[in-house]
């Protein structure tokens, strides 16, 4: 895997971004920030995380936006879509959603689908271009987080029997993918490493970038001056990674 991507110029027709994403239900959604926010502050967080999101996904000319997610989150999703496809996924768990993702937007189509977290829309919309223009020479292209996941994965075709279950939301989550990607015999890149907002220490490293930079992630921004004004403890302490 090279984490080295040539930017060829805007992707061109026929590139999709899905969102994975849940219905913002309270014990349903960034679970790991229950030691830094009450349950009502998480799920204000995530839904001001996923307008945000599709906000950057809407904002990619040439680039179709969707929304993959659980069946039973589907019909919460519509309202918050503005429009955008909500797709049911197959089965239960990430693993799964990924798997549909691919079945349903690649196969027996042309083009280049790349899967992105519903939480981190304060990443660079250069690095989603980067993304699918790293499609053109490779099957599958992946967004490593710091915390040894992954943010995106993007690929031309489903690749049945790649996304491992068991590993999922684990240190080992890329390691595994990648494992698995060379079993298949598939060519990989890698786009920029990222964080995603996790635990306490994502949202602290997450409120402090956006403190400086607020249009990165505008909802996302008020919303965590809002709390941070009105007395919450949104930030963390501790060493940023």
């Amino acid at each position: 895997m090279t984490s080295e991507i040539a930017n060829n110029g805007a992707a061109g027709g026929g590139c999709t971004l899905v969102i994975m994403a849940k219905a913002v239900r309270p014990g349903a959604v960034k679970t790991r920030l229950a030691g830094c926010l009450p349950e009502d502050a998480i799920t204000g967080l995530y839904r001001c995380l996923l307008e945000d999101t599709m906000a950057l996904a809407r904002s990619l000319d040439g680039v179709a936006a969707a929304i993959m997610a659980p069946a039973a989150d589907v019909e919460d999703l519509r309202p918050m879509a503005g429009g955008m496809q909500v797709v049911a996924q197959k089965g239960a768990g990430l693993a799964a959603g990924l798997e549909s993702v691919f079945e349903h937007f690649c196969d027996g189509r042309p083009g280049r689908t790349v899967a992105f977290d519903s939480d981190s829309p304060h990443l660079p919309a250069a690095v989603l271009r980067q993304a699918f223009d790293a499609l053109g020479s490779c099957d599958l292209v992946v967004g490593p987080t710091h915390d040894g996941g992954y943010y995106l994965v993007g690929a031309k075709a489903p690749h049945p029997g790649l996304f491992a279950a068991r590993t999922m939301g684990t240190a080992s989550a890329l390691d595994t993918l990648l494992a698995r990607a060379r079993q298949l015999g598939l060519a990989v890149r890698a786009t920029e490493e990222f964080y995603d907002v996790d635990v306490a220490a994502d949202l602290s490293r997450l409120a402090g970038e956006l403190r400086l930079a607020p249009e990165r992630a505008p909802r996302t921004a008020r919303w965590l001056a809002k709390w941070a004004g009105g007395g919450g403890q949104a930030m963390a302490s501790g060493p940023h990674p």
